[in-house]
């Protein structure tokens, strides 16, 4: 893991496209701005861990889960 030190309005870059600005400091939080284009998803840990789980839940589904969706 990078470790870098910023104070509030500075920037870092991610790659040639992500900018990641702090935007505020309050005690123990942190505000973080992110630029990034918008093919590129940019969510928090827990909710991409919630995608994830989803996605893999929903790729389990079995035939026999979506036999009376045809509606006849």
């Amino acid at each position: 893991m990078l470790v870098l030190s910023r104070h509030r309005d500075e920037s870092i870059m991610i790659g040639d496209d992500v900018v990641v600005t702090i935007v505020d400091i309050r005690g123990d939080k942190v505000r973080l701005g992110i630029d990034a284009p918008q093919n590129i998803p940019v969510h928090r840990q827990e909710v991409y861990e919630a995608i994830q789980r989803e996605n893999r839940k929903a790729a389990e589904v079995k035939p026999s889960d979506t036999r009376d969706l045809g509606g006849k």
